[in-house]
């Protein structure tokens, strides 16, 4: 597993570092922490976009974005 801090960025560095993760860890399963809910949805559609699964959990006012193929 994979882990990609993106809390406190704003769009498009969550999405610039999922995208690195995916290519540096093709197989992981990837996570993704950021702060705002329109990160989230952003980091998600690229994702879907890639072909993979996605779900996405809240945690308290973070989210965390877990990327799977």
């Amino acid at each position: 597993m994979f882990e990609v801090d993106a809390r406190g960025l704003s769009c498009p560095e969550p999405v610039l570092l999922t995208q690195m993760a995916m290519k540096e860890n093709d197989d992981d399963i990837i996570k993704v922490y950021v702060s705002e809910p329109y990160c989230y949805k952003n980091v998600e559609k690229y994702a879907k976009s890639q072909g993979r699964k996605v779900e996405v959990k809240e945690i308290g006012s973070e989210f965390e974005v877990i990327i799977t193929k």
